[in-house]
C-alpha cells in the first residue's frame, strides 16, 4: 500500500505520477468519439466517458485538446460515442493514433479500419459497437489538458456484443463473478 506524506502531496510531479498510476488501475470502457460536419470528420479513442442524466438523456466525454476532435466536435455541434465491442480492439488502437497490426494494417485515424454509417446528426456510428450514442453538443468546458463535451443524447442503440474494457494498460472483457 502506498502512503503519501505531506511533502509528497505538495510536489506536483509526485502528485501527477501518483494520479496517473491510480487512474491506470481503474477499469474503464473503451469508446471512440467521432464527429462529422463542416469542420471535418475526426475520431479519437476516449476512455473518459460518463452518463450525466437520464432526463434528458445526456453524457460527457473528455477529449485531449491536442486532438483535432476537440475543436471539430464543438464546431460541428454533434458527435457520437461508440462503445467498442471486444472484437474491436484494433479500432481503439487506430483511433488512439497507433497503426494496427494483423492481416490488414491501418494507419492511425483511418476510418477504413471499420464500417461506419452516418446517424441522425450526421456524425459517424460504428457498426458492431456494443452501444452507440448520437449526441448534439449541449456544452463544452476546458479544464487542464482536456475539453469536456456534454452531449444531449438524441438516439442510442445497443447490441448483444460484449464491451471492451481497459485496465492497467491492457484490453480485456468483462465476465460475471
Amino acid at each position: 500500500m502506498m502512503t503519501l506524506t505531506l511533502d509528497d502531496a505538495v510536489d506536483p510531479r509526485t502528485r501527477r505520477a501518483d494520479f496517473v498510476a491510480a487512474m491506470g488501475n481503474a477499469a474503464t470502457g473503451v469508446t471512440v468519439v467521432a464527429t462529422d460536419g463542416p469542420a471535418g470528420r475526426f475520431a479519437q479513442t476516449v476512455s473518459a466517458m460518463s452518463s450525466v442524466s437520464a432526463d434528458p438523456p445526456s453524457l460527457l466525454v473528455c477529449v485531449n485538446l491536442r486532438s483535432p476532435l476537440a475543436d471539430a466536435a464543438v464546431r460541428n455541434g454533434v458527435f457520437t460515442v461508440n462503445v467498442l465491442a471486444v472484437d474491436q480492439a484494433h479500432v481503439s488502437d487506430v483511433f488512439a493514433g497507433r497503426a494496427s497490426g494483423g492481416e490488414v494494417p491501418y494507419q492511425p485515424y483511418d476510418f477504413g479500419c471499420a464500417s461506419w454509417r452516418p446517424l441522425e446528426t450526421g456524425a459517424p456510428g460504428l457498426a458492431g459497437a456494443a452501444a452507440v450514442f448520437d449526441c448534439r453538443l449541449a456544452a463544452g468546458h476546458e479544464h487542464g489538458t482536456h475539453r469536456i463535451l456534454l452531449g444531449e443524447v438524441l438516439a442510442s442503440s445497443v447490441t448483444a456484443a460484449r464491451p471492451l474494457v481497459h485496465h492497467a494498460r491492457a484490453y480485456g472483457a468483462p465476465r460475471p463473478l
